[in-house]
């Protein structure tokens, strides 16, 4: 006997009603692009979970790929057999000689077939019963167990599970619209991102870049990390923006404590421009109120004034600690602290202003023409494709 199946249980679009479908159908389509490489597998859907068919293929491999899709609150290998008690009887057994280092089990049975003619109570006396009389050195401890054996009773078949592995939880990448990610390649905004898609959204990324000043390694920072991002749904195409020229011309001719004030104002400007020809809804970054001076109250209403665009801003009332944790966890960290500086490193004042006056900014900026810097950027813009391939290699994190 084999694990056959996983069986994904589904996070917050439980709580979904008439549109639950739809959610549904998007974490098919997610599910099934990122396990395109098992050739083999089946993917089900129905309003209570969602079933995987593995027909031959190792759930080894499949489980820590599914543990990063969003949308699925949890997940477990499965044996599906056939509505009869010795059937369930040997796939009980099988569930609890399968799992490592058990002292302790309970059986949980629920019976969605009301026609069995047992009820669920007494198949866990039954299944319990069995367990013990085939098995040494295990007991019965209903309140504290190491494994719980699950039996769930449907209308033609039955599923046994043991193991239950954690999801990430959130909504299906896609589900709730496109968002475009300022991506500079620190630890903040990729750990933005990662929140993002965690609500539903699929990203575009947006890089400023400045050769010479920003290198090569820089820029594949960016790569490195946008890979990161997509394998938690979906390919991911990358803005790369030459801003040298423009970056230039602000350093030189915009006052040096309003420079930097200045500068984001402009790369927000451009990210509207290539949301717009995206027909992408939302601009998304990594600030955190108060951690450098362009994040004060008065830095974001200045720069923020130069658009309509909702800017989504999930690290908004997190510290250095916590979106490190998160960034750590998410395996981005190790990228982010490779020793490549991006666009918003250099050309900084050692005095940037931290309660900029939007009245100044924009004198300042009315007297600096960057119409030929703008349309020589946006002529040069480079577009990266990167793959959601996923890798099959990480280590499975389990619940019990």
């Amino acid at each position: 006997m084999l694990y056959d199946h996983i069986i994904l249980k589904y996070g917050e679009i439980s709580l979904k009603k008439k549109n639950r479908k739809d959610f549904i159908k998007q974490l098919r389509r997610n599910v099934k692009r990122q396990l395109s490489q098992f050739s083999n597998l089946e993917v089900e859907s129905s309003r209570e979970w969602m079933m995987i068919k593995l027909n031959g293929e190792d759930p080894n491999q499949i489980i820590p790929i599914c543990q990063r899709i969003f949308g699925i609150q949890n997940m477990s290998v499965a044996v599906k057999v056939d509505n009869d008690l010795d059937s369930i009887k040997q796939a009980a057994l099988f569930a609890l000689q399968e799992a490592d280092n058990v002292k302790t089990f309970k059986v949980s049975v629920r019976r969605a077939n009301k026609e069995f003619p047992y009820n669920s109570p007494e198949m866990n006396q039954i299944i319990g019963g069995h367990l013990l009389s085939n098995t040494d050195n295990v007991t019965v401890d209903v309140h504290n167990p190491d494994l719980n054996v699950n039996i769930n009773i449907r209308d033609n078949f039955s599923y046994i599970t043991s193991k239950r592995y954690p999801g990430v939880g959130g909504l299906p990448v896609g589900s709730s619209g496109s968002t475009l990610l300022q991506l500079s390649g620190g630890i903040d905004s990729p750990v933005a991102g990662y929140l993002a898609m965690s609500r539903g959204l699929r990203i575009e990324a947006i890089h400023f870049h400045s050769p010479p000043y920003t290198s090569d390694g820089a820029k594949q920072k960016v790569i490195d990390l946008t890979q990161k991002l997509a394998e938690h749904g979906h390919d991911i195409k990358i803005h790369v923006i030459p801003f040298t020229a423009m970056q230039q011309k602000i350093h030189r001719e915009i006052p040096f404590g309003y420079s930097m004030t200045v500068m984001r104002r402009m790369m927000l400007r451009i990210s509207e421009i290539v949301a717009l020809n995206r027909g992408i809804l939302s601009i998304t970054n990594g600030e955190s109120l108060g951690q450098v001076a362009s994040q004060t109250l008065e830095s974001m209403h200045a720069i923020n004034s130069v658009t309509n665009f909702p800017i989504l801003r999930p690290l908004i009332t997190m510290d250095k600690q916590e979106i490190i944790k998160i960034a750590q966890e998410v395996d981005t960290y190790p990228i982010s602290i490779r020793p490549f500086d991006d666009c918003c490193t250099v050309f900084v004042p050692s005095s940037p202003k931290t309660k900029p006056r939007k009245d100044k900014v924009e004198y300042y900026e009315s007297q600096l023409d960057l119409t030929k810097e703008l349309e020589e950027l946006l002529a040069n813009i480079e577009v990266i494709h990167v793959s959601a391939k996923s890798k099959a290699n990480d280590p499975l994190n389990e619940l019990f």
